[in-house]
């Protein structure tokens, strides 16, 4: 306890003018969560303030009480043909990457977060071939979606290769493809994976250069096969900085109207965009544009300028970073819009399609079916009431204007979670996008 302690010395928010405790690992969620707690059975540093060129990286072992038993996990480590020794997957601590002091991934949240951040876009595109991915350092995005059986090619940005060699060495199970290494180009390591191509650069820089308005993209064939990294891609997924975040390079990444641009231009004509923008949304919050998440609301409004046909956002609450978190997909094609709205059933036959079974014939997915993507088609209350405390509220935000009453509705944005929620089966002649 006094180590714990001694590591919490220092100054802290209210103590010192001027001080941006933003800026200060131990007064994120590694001060919070992890140091200040005395009440974990286990509680090992794996990393410990490793230093990358970019970011300090530490990763957690603990076992909280109140979720896991000490006694069980002790118990699961025997070979006493016990439930809990049949089952340690069960019982085991928890692992947590934290990058600059703030939560990113844990084991018990791995699957929640990382499939409902590639399923659902992978699932809803008809036939995604070629799959781009900003951040992702420890892995596990890529690992998804590895697992669809369309898929040609991967491509992975990420700009600090230390985090990926510390989750390489330390969080080995989020790069672990080992359960679906029985396809072509197969390997037990995901990043060996034929399909992967794992590139340790700074993704605005690429998608500038490769994408951008300076850029000329070649229709040729044989241009696109010695410059490969020109060609457009299905699906694209930003795994990096929350919108919120006190950090530079978050902003350039949510409000760079060049950079943004370069990402619809770097799609196909019925490409997916898709972004994680942070923590959800409650009912009494200001607008996005007026709180905290100002960041998120300006990339969807240049989302909406620059061409995306259909903006929505959902939520997943199982994440393990203590509260639900959002996802944003965006479409530049109606008609694949349209696959987003399919029933559970249909999904689950395009999943039994699609998706690469483990060796022994069962699904890869640990948490993503027809039902959970059912439970993402719909925007919550929250999030359409947080769209309608805009200081110019949209028309559709009226009270008046109810579903199935037969009048036309202007909807001057392609997000909408009033539309969503209150005209998803409305004719189109009653709705129109200004």
């Amino acid at each position: 306890m006094m180590m714990w302690s001694h590591k919490l010395r220092g100054f802290r928010k209210g103590f010192v003018p001027g001080y941006n405790f933003e800026l200060n690992p131990l007064d994120a969620d590694l001060g919070s969560e992890i140091l200040a707690s005395h009440d974990f059975d286990i509680k090992r540093p794996l990393v410990s303030a490793a230093e990358t060129d970019f970011q300090m990286v530490d990763v957690y072992e603990v076992l909280d009480p109140k979720q896991r038993r000490l006694g069980d996990y002790y118990k699961s480590l025997e070979d006493d043909g016990s439930y809990e020794s049949l089952h340690p997957e069960f019982f085991a601590p928890d692992h947590i990457l934290l990058l600059d002091g703030r939560i990113q991934s844990t084991r018990y949240g791995d699957a929640p977060y990382h499939e409902s951040i590639v399923h659902p876009a992978m699932i809803t595109h008809p036939n995604p071939k070629r799959v781009a991915v900003i951040g992702g350092g420890e892995g596990a995005t890529v690992r998804e979606i590895l697992k669809h059986s369309t898929l040609e090619k991967v491509v992975m940005i990420e700009i600090d290769g230390g985090v990926v060699n510390l989750s390489t060495k330390y969080l080995p199970e989020w790069q672990d493809c080992s359960s679906i290494a029985h396809h072509d180009g197969c390997a037990e390591w995901c990043f060996d994976d034929e399909r992967a191509d794992l590139r340790v650069e700074d993704a605005l820089a690429y998608f500038n250069d490769n994408f951008g308005s300076s850029s000329m993209i070649s229709e040729s064939v044989d241009d696109h096969d010695e410059n490969d990294e020109q060609e457009q891609f299905d699906v694209l997924i930003m795994d990096c900085l929350d919108p919120n975040d006190d950090h530079p390079f978050a902003k350039v990444l949510y409000t760079d109207d060049g950079y943004v641009t370069s990402l619809h231009d770097a799609l196909t004509d019925d490409g997916i965009l898709v972004v994680q923008v942070g923590e959800a949304s409650e009912i009494d919050d200001p607008a996005d544009e007026n709180g905290s998440f100002e960041n998120r609301s300006t990339m969807i409004k240049m989302l909406d300028a620059i061409g995306f046909n259909s903006i929505h956002i959902y939520e997943e609450s199982h994440c393990e970073f203590g509260a639900p978190w959002t996802t944003l997909i965006a479409f530049k094609d109606v008609d694949t819009r349209k696959r987003w709205y399919r029933s559970p059933a249909a999904v689950e036959l395009d999943l039994s399609r699609r998706i690469l079974p483990t060796k022994d014939g069962k699904t890869s997915l640990r948490y993503f079916d027809g039902a959970t993507m059912k439970s993402y088609q719909m925007p919550s209350r929250a999030f359409e009431d947080n769209y309608c405390h805009q200081q110019d509220k949209p028309e559709e935000c009226a009270e008046k204007v109810r579903f199935g009453n037969g009048e036309e509705v202007n909807v001057s944005s392609a997000y909408s979670p009033v539309f969503e929620r209150r005209f998803a089966d409305a004719k189109p002649k009653q709705v129109s996008v200004l």
